[in-house]
């Protein structure tokens, strides 16, 4: 790293933390020039592949054109073509656009401080179901990471229809290739920002998440990652055919092929558009029309799940988790919490053959609770919680090292109104970013947000990066929970065992 001789102060300036000085790196690709403040170095929006529009539209990630000018990363990069949130939800989570075609960017944030060994590297691969999301929203600032000794890499990659389309002379799972091109970057660049590629580090959250466990279980992960951290992230992917109803919807709404050439017909806005009508009314706790990771060869032989089950990747460290009320996001700001009738559940439980019992159990540990937060707990447990408990046995048995927390401290937001969001889905992100004064934090925590838990968090995350240890038990047969309430942030055996097993196939 090096700052740029043209642009260094001169002896008598008094710069401080709040004018940032311009810093340089060379790339592989070319130079890029970032700013240097308060100890942190930032790059913006360097692409780790070329443009995927044009005649690279629809085809897995091509090489950067090199360039010889210092290029200016302190702006974020072009976003990936997106809607924002509907309704309610969008109230609470951002939408950033930027405009341009260059969507194959990461953002890194280092210290500026020399050292004279390479520092632990963190990636991170935002959510938002595969449609929205970027790495130019604020809540992603790495600025805490690196001032804590970590280099940050975020990563953008395409999403949606440009991403994750089923069409007949298309790669499946174009944006998860994207990804792995972005790790590939860090690989062979992030040396020269101070970063050491054998000391990697993926996570993210949701979709993010769900990206984490299936680069995880790709064959070259260990080439690419050291260990993973997959927060709220399904580990399910789905057949070929289940992933592309929604790319058939769209073939009917904008009567196009299913192929390469009918969807290249159509501008990435109107992909966008059709993608939004095709999804309307649906939400990851549904089962509507949306996009997810398909499984199919090369890329994603099999699904995730059945992969970690089976004992691969046990040589990469994991640290695996969600939070307790992950509904909680989709069922209180759009007000479907309370006209969530005994009918509904009756409906829901026969649809998936859960037993009356079971039930029970979960209106027998929560006696005050409404017909719809039971569920919703239920739904919670289901889709996440049951399967990581599952993972994190089948790890333990193959002795694979592996770490589970739950964030449970409940966010006031909405107490007013339709109820509080509690500890919903996205809600620990702020927190381990140890970026709580973000717009998207305190909208979804309140102005009041415990930072100590926030210091609880992101500390563990650092040092599970650094020395490859959160700081509390490994998964083992006593089934240890770090839960991240605010209070004590206790490390609990069995958190609702009873609950677990009834629902454990």
């Amino acid at each position: 790293m090096s700052i740029d001789p043209g642009l260094e102060p001169a002896d008598d300036d008094t710069r401080s933390d709040d004018h940032p000085t311009p810093i340089t790196v060379d790339t592989g690709s070319g130079p890029v020039t970032g700013r240097s403040a308060g100890g942190v170095s930032s790059f913006l929006g360097i692409p780790y592949a070329a443009a995927p529009f044009g005649d690279d539209r629809f085809r897995l990630p091509q090489p950067v054109e090199p360039w010889d000018e210092p290029r200016d990363a302190t702006r974020p990069g072009a976003t990936a073509p997106q809607a924002p949130y509907a309704g309610a939800v969008g109230d609470l989570l951002s939408t950033v656009t930027v405009p341009g075609n260059e969507i194959l960017n990461v953002n890194v944030w280092t210290p500026t401080e020399p050292s004279t060994a390479l520092r632990p590297v963190m990636v991170w691969i935002h959510g938002g179901s595969f449609v929205h999301g970027s790495n130019a929203l604020d809540a992603y600032d790495g600025t805490a990471f690196a001032r804590d000794g970590v280099v940050l890499v975020s990563v953008n990659y395409r999403l949606g229809s440009e991403g994750f389309s089923v069409l007949d002379d298309v790669p499946l799972n174009l944006g998860i290739a994207d990804q792995l091109a972005a790790l590939t970057w860090v690989q062979d660049e992030i040396a020269r920002f101070g970063g050491d590629p054998d000391n990697v580090t993926v996570f993210g959250e949701s979709a993010g998440g769900a990206s984490v466990a299936t680069i995880l279980t790709h064959p070259d992960a260990p080439a690419v990652m050291r260990r993973a951290i997959i927060q709220s992230g399904p580990l399910e992917a789905q057949t070929r055919e289940r992933a592309g109803r929604i790319s058939k919807l769209m073939t009917k709404d904008l009567g196009v092929p299913a192929t390469r050439a009918g969807f290249r017909r159509v501008p990435p806005e109107g992909l966008v558009a059709a993608q939004e009508r095709a999804m309307a009314g649906g939400n990851p706790l549904n089962g509507g029309a949306g996009f997810a990771v398909a499984t199919a060869a090369p890329l994603v032989p099999d699904s995730p799940f059945d992969a970690l089950l089976a004992g691969r990747a046990a040589g990469i460290p994991v640290l695996i988790g969600s939070t307790t009320e992950e509904y909680r996001l989709w069922f209180v700001p759009t007000g479907l919490l309370p006209t969530i009738k005994r009918i509904h559940l009756l409906a829901a439980r026969l649809k998936l053959g859960i037993p009356a019992a079971t039930v029970r159990t979960f209106r027998r540990n929560r006696p005050r609770a409404s017909t719809g937060e039971i569920l919703g707990a239920m739904a919670t447990d289901i889709l996440l919680r049951v399967p990581l408990n599952r993972v994190a046995d089948a790890r333990a048995a193959a002795g694979a090292d592996t770490w589970v927390y739950e964030f449970a401290w409940r966010s006031p937001v909405g107490e007013d109104g339709h109820g509080a969001l509690g500890a919903a889905h996205a809600m620990e992100i702020g927190f381990v970013f140890d970026h709580l004064d973000s717009p998207e934090a305190v909208r979804m925590a309140g102005p009041s947000a415990p930072q100590s838990l926030a210091t609880a968090m992101h500390d563990a995350w650092v040092a599970f990066a650094k020395a490859g240890d959160p700081g509390w038990k490994r998964w083992d047969a006593t089934r240890p929970v770090r839960t991240f309430d605010g209070v004590d942030d206790a490390v609990v055996l069995a958190p609702r065992d009873d609950e677990r097993a009834a629902l454990t196939p």
